[in-house]
């Protein structure tokens, strides 16, 4: 124990040194704002329990070019495309948090389970429109992105995609059924109807991801790269699938599935795009609390993730900042920071109701060990860094003004009645310096850069671009800290 200590000690000296050490964040609050924020992001007729209420009705026609109804649903980020890859792993981790951190979320767990609704309703729809179809998209991203201008006056194609058996998408096929699979389990024991038909609809969209094999980027092309490329390629949703179904049913049919699959990859990330370490938290589960010695392999993977990512481990493949922050990828940095976060917030959950430990190397990990990063990474979001700006908009003194986004940024429909076309929206909106009228409680950008430094630039959509999966990730460790701190 005393190497574990060791770290705790040494880690908390350098928080000190840095200058960092305050009083802590307001974690309930920064729940709640995590969880309203997706009233941003809503796509659809909105009901009358909007919070958000400078946002409207917006895509009441998606599916039209179809047939079929897909009005619903979140826009990914600062546009107003619905891609489903993205939005079901959104859909899935804020399950997954639910699962895990809803008896610690008090009166956020109705606001979770209204936001897991607001996707698994439209991503249902998008199952079960047309037989032997997975729709997967709603609007084309190549000339959404030219336009600047708000959901509510979209006047851009809204072209509809989807994989077949002609056309598999077994990346995307995977990641719905986990999502909807994970989902079924939240409403279990509130709407057992409910949660019936996602189950059921879980087990058809796998056994299609399975039988129709390949990535939905060979299918769909620029419809969805370079966007939302599948650059890890299918398997690892699969496994996914997978997993979730085997936790919703206890079926050893999908254990013998993520078997049969055979050996995988051990990334030191995990992000809507790469679900390895999140297939091997989410198995070490049963490793851990179950004593299942079936599941060994994967408290073995998940505990090599730690190791790559512990700032004191030997093993250790992920850069920091000077700041303290987790740095992995330049474009959106936080997605991949929040995502890891709720790894070691969960696994070290995991930890603590089996008193387990696990070396890396030479050095003694506990579940103190993990959560001591997991803390630090939080803080850090929520303000506690070089630059003091907290990277929740409206969260603290200083968040970000002028993020990429397009409803945002432009005028609501209250205060500026008139259609605000595709070009229109840039100048003055787009290209001004002024801060965005409409704020979007609870987003959480893209991030700073390496030098812990963040121009709060509009254009720079790197940095200043909210998403739902940075967010979804964030929701879990939010509940844990705000039911342990605060």
């Amino acid at each position: 124990m005393r190497r574990g200590a060791s770290f705790c000690l040494l880690f908390s000296l350098s928080l000190v040194l840095l200058g960092f050490v305050q009083a802590k964040p307001n974690y309930n609050e920064a729940l709640a704002k995590s969880i309203l924020f997706f009233q941003g992001q809503r796509s659809g007729r909105l009901p009358g329990s909007q919070q958000l209420a400078w946002r409207s009705d917006s895509g009441l026609s998606d599916g039209l070019f179809a047939h079929v109804d897909l009005t619903g649903g979140y826009y990914d980020a600062g546009d107003n495309v619905k891609f489903n890859f993205p939005m079901a792993f959104t859909t899935t981790m804020l399950s997954w948090s639910t699962l895990e951190y809803g008896k610690r979320m008090g009166p956020e767990l109705p606001n979770a389970r209204a936001a897991i609704r607001w996707a698994t309703d439209y991503l249902l729809k998008c199952a079960t429109a047309t037989p032997g179809k997975l729709y997967v998209g709603v609007g084309d991203p190549n000339v959404d992105h030219k336009c600047w201008e708000r959901p509510e006056d979209m006047d851009t194609v809204r072209t509809v995609f989807s994989v077949s058996a002609r056309s598999p998408g077994s990346d995307v096929a995977g990641e719905t059924a986990a999502a909807l699979a994970a989902a079924s389990m939240v409403f279990r024991k509130v709407d057992r109807k409910y949660s019936a038909l996602l189950l059921r609809t879980a087990r058809k969209v796998f056994q299609f991801a399975m039988q129709y094999q390949g990535a939905y980027s060979d299918s769909l092309g620029s419809a969805v790269c370079p966007f939302y490329c599948s650059y890890s390629g299918y398997k690892d949703e699969l496994l996914w699938g997978a997993a979730w179904l085997f936790r919703a049913t206890n079926e050893m049919s999908y254990y013998n599935i993520f078997k049969s699959l055979g050996a995988d990859d051990q990334p030191d990330l995990f992000s809507w795009d790469n679900k390895y370490a999140g297939v091997h938290v989410l198995l070490s589960r049963r490793a851990l609390l179950n004593n299942d010695k079936n599941f060994e392999q994967f408290e073995g993977e998940a505990e090599s993730f730690m190791c790559r990512i512990l700032p004191n481990s030997p093993y250790k493949t992920t850069q920091y900042t000077q700041g303290g922050l987790m740095y992995k990828l330049p474009e959106s940095n936080l997605q991949y920071v929040t995502s890891i976060t709720f790894l070691l917030t969960t696994y070290a959950k995991y930890m603590k109701a089996t008193r387990h430990t696990f070396n890396c190397g030479n050095l003694l990990v506990t579940p103190n060990s993990l959560l001591y990063v997991a803390k630090r990474q939080v803080d850090y979001i929520l303000g506690e860094n070089p630059i003091r700006m907290s990277y929740m908009v409206g969260f603290g003194p200083n968040f970000p003004k002028r993020i990429h986004h397009r409803g945002s940024s432009l005028p609501s429909l209250a205060s500026h009645p008139q259609a605000i076309g595709c070009d229109s929206g840039f100048e003055p909106f787009f290209h001004s310096a002024n801060p965005n009228p409409n704020i979007l409680t609870g987003a959480i950008v893209g991030g700073p850069n390496q030098n812990d430094g963040y121009p709060d630039e509009r254009s720079d959509y790197s940095h200043s671009e909210p998403a739902t999966y940075i967010n979804a990730a964030m929701v879990g460790p939010l509940a844990y800290f705000a039911a342990t701190l605060n």
